[in-house]
């Protein structure tokens, strides 16, 4: 068993495979995994769609960094939603306890992979495209990465071995 000292935190857009590389990861070092999508909306008794078609993108983007900087994780992977670069404080508490790990995707390939924004919960402004988003959001994960993994063109099994990889 590979002994990982510190827990692991997944980075990236939406779609990138950060809740299917993360329970692989943690299942692979044996550690806990916990998707912070599930914790928002367990937290909040609702879907992340209908928080931000409630509260709004402002206050949906307060919850989930409450939530984040409240998570005290110990032996975890986290996988992160991709708005999660947006908090400099929830960065800045996962950078104190975990590797961050950056599932990069190239455009083209992110718009094979994801579906409809809305139903999906993707924190985007209202009149933001996609492309928009993704050039937005990509030089924060940049920003915040403690190791990058392209993505592009691999299998979930190939991340995953990728990750490990990089982190021994």
């Amino acid at each position: 068993m590979i002994k990982i000292n510190k827990n692991i935190a997944l980075i990236g857009m939406p779609a990138v495979g950060k809740s299917s590389v993360g329970s692989l990861l943690a299942e692979k070092l044996g550690l806990e995994f916990i998707d912070a999508d599930d914790l928002i909306q367990a937290g909040e008794q609702q879907t992340l769609a209908k928080i931000i078609f409630d509260k709004g993108l402002s206050r949906f983007l307060e919850i989930e960094e409450k939530h984040i900087s409240g998570f005290k994780p110990d032996h975890h992977v986290i996988a992160t939603g991709g708005s999660a670069v947006y908090s400099p404080k929830a960065m800045e508490h996962l950078s104190k306890t975990c590797i961050i790990l950056y599932l990069f995707i190239d455009f083209p390939g992110l718009l094979k992979r994801l579906s409809d924004l809305t139903s999906r919960g993707v924190a985007i402004r209202p009149g933001q495209t996609i492309q928009d988003l993704y050039y937005e959001r990509t030089p924060l994960y940049e920003s915040y990465c403690d190791i990058k993994i392209d993505c592009s063109s691999l299998t979930l099994e190939q991340v995953v071995e990728k990750a490990v990889t990089a982190l021994i």
